[in-house]
């Protein structure tokens, strides 16, 4: 080994922080998380849950604010993963897309300006995840850190979920919950079978959008068996209501095997399982 590439082995040790930094942005709110990877520890974690749904400037404004004042985000790293959590989605068979015609997916579901940004997400090479991510989101860390990933949190969901499958013949209903919203994934037989969110003002809104999928999809609440994580407990009014007509309730099992450091640590590991697992 020649001086040269023993000196470029050097810089290369010297660049690399074996840090990764995960967040999470919606118009409700803004997650930030950085693993050591040399550790396999969580050694920082912010949440920060706005008073009222913003636009995405203001948003971004609630992100230069926390960068300001969060000394812990000013630290290097060497990779940042972004998840844009929203509605402004559509899933389409792989084989059927056209990465050209991208917008007409979207446009059934949603309202597309001229000036929107359209981006996909390919999972498991069966499904693409269409969506509209914020620009100007994407051009302040990119400004900030250079070339990164970003992604929409359903395609992270729903790969993870997939991952954790064993091929069950019985139907999994995955249920992730947000404040006033959730994610619905059913999985059979190791396939995807349905993906959607909701939104909601009332416990019973949230059984109602339920039930009338699992209605839909010929499910028999007696029968399927339906996994709660995301921000919901046993003590939330919708899981009380959901266990006095789904017979089958259970809570996700553990999902990582990260340590945390004791500041840095979620009150309930649960409700960031899109954080973590984007690590």
């Amino acid at each position: 080994m020649g001086l040269t590439d023993m000196e470029e082995i050097k810089t290369i040790r010297e660049n690399t922080n074996y840090k990764k930094l995960s967040i999470q942005v919606s118009l409700n709110g803004l997650s930030f998380c950085i693993l050591n990877q040399q550790d396999n520890k969580i050694i920082y974690f912010k949440k920060i849950q706005f008073e009222k749904q913003l636009d995405p400037i203001k948003v971004l404004s609630k992100i230069e604010i926390t960068y300001e004042q969060e000394e812990s985000l000013k630290q290097p790293v060497d990779e940042v993963i972004l998840l844009f959590s929203s509605s402004l989605f559509t899933l389409v068979p792989e084989e059927l897309f056209d990465e050209d015609n991208a917008a007409s997916y979207l446009k059934f579901n949603t309202k597309i300006l001229k000036t929107d940004f359209i981006a996909f997400d390919k999972i498991n090479s069966e499904i693409v995840n269409i969506y509209i991510p914020y620009a100007n989101i994407i051009n302040y860390f990119f400004d900030k850190y250079g070339e990164f990933e970003y992604r929409h949190s359903l395609s992270v969901l729903i790969e993870s979920l997939l991952g954790l499958e064993n091929k069950k013949l019985k139907p999994q209903v995955y249920l992730h919950s947000h404040l006033n919203s959730y994610e619905l994934i059913v999985i059979e037989n190791g396939k995807l079978i349905f993906a959607n969110s909701f939104e909601y003002d009332t416990k019973e809104d949230f059984l109602y959008y339920l039930l009338f999928t699992a209605e839909q999809l010929n499910l028999d609440p007696h029968e399927f068996e339906l996994i709660l994580f995301g921000e919901i407990s046993k003590d939330s009014e919708e899981y009380k209501i959901a266990w006095n007509y789904i017979k089958n309730i259970s809570f996700m099992r553990p999902f990582h095997s990260f340590q945390f450091e004791t500041k840095s640590k979620p009150t309930q590991e649960l409700s960031e399982y899109l954080l973590i697992k984007s690590l």
